[in-house]
């Protein structure tokens, strides 16, 4: 009898796939007034993500913590609400944001302090405006249609050129991956034996798809294992002899 994979284990939620809760400095939201204005007080490196936070001090007293715009910096203030301008880093709701627009952290229900577009480097850019609902256009490239009363953050999430830093230590990469409870490196299922994985075992190691490449590709992609002409021929001609 096989044992789980290390997928299964990790959608358990057991404490060895958990990110750790002390590697997060807050959870990245939106004030709770809907309508103020604050000023950056502080950017957070945090652990526990790969997206800097901003510290916020709004007039009404509260400070929050949001996911770090590009190009923003200590001291800058920072619009929530329907009256805010719609340039970088102010946070308004959907329907007041011109078309073109690139946003992020984007709220799927309203007042759900953001849920969409928060991996650094990514943004959402603003499609159109119906009577009730915002179409986005995702990062995926999927068009996405959004209630209009929903908020987002106008501009781009800050954090886009950490992969550009190469580890150049294992052990670096090893720590840097546990704060975050992915796998710093990873086992090919084929490479395992059958007890460990479904793809593991057998007498050698194979894609199990065809690898092939039609004879008829484009050019560019025809290259690495061609399928054989003579197939093709044969299959043509047993084609032309049933239709006899």
């Amino acid at each position: 009898m096989g044992k789980r994979i290390i997928p299964q284990r990790r959608g358990r939620g057991s404490p060895t796939y958990r990110s750790p809760s002390h590697r997060h400095l807050a959870q990245p939201g939106y004030p709770k007034s809907q309508k103020t204005t604050g000023q950056v007080v502080e950017l957070h490196h945090s652990p526990g993500r790969t997206t800097p936070l901003a510290e916020i001090e709004f007039d009404n007293g509260e400070t929050c913590f949001m996911l770090a715009n590009y190009g923003l910096r200590v001291g800058q203030e920072v619009d929530v609400g329907p009256d805010a301008e719609p340039k970088r880093s102010n946070v308004l709701s959907l329907r007041r944001i011109p078309v073109g627009t690139f946003v992020h952290n984007i709220e799927i229900e309203p007042l759900d302090g953001g849920r969409l577009v928060r991996a650094p480097g990514t943004y959402a850019i603003v499609i159109s405006h119906g009577k009730d609902k915002t179409t986005l256009r995702l990062p995926s490239d999927k068009f996405k249609r959004i209630d209009s009363r929903c908020r987002a953050t106008i501009g781009i999430v800050a954090g886009g050129g950490h992969k550009d830093k190469p580890f150049a230590k294992a052990g670096k990469r090893v720590h840097a991956y546990k704060s975050k409870a992915k796998d710093s490196l990873k086992v090919r299922g084929i490479a395992m034996n059958a007890v460990s994985h479904p793809h593991g075992g057998g007498d050698h190691q194979h894609v199990g798809v065809p690898s092939t490449v039609s004879s008829s590709a484009p050019p560019g992609r025809k290259v690495g294992r061609i399928s054989s002409k003579k197939t093709r021929k044969k299959k043509k001609k047993e084609a032309r002899e049933k239709k006899r």
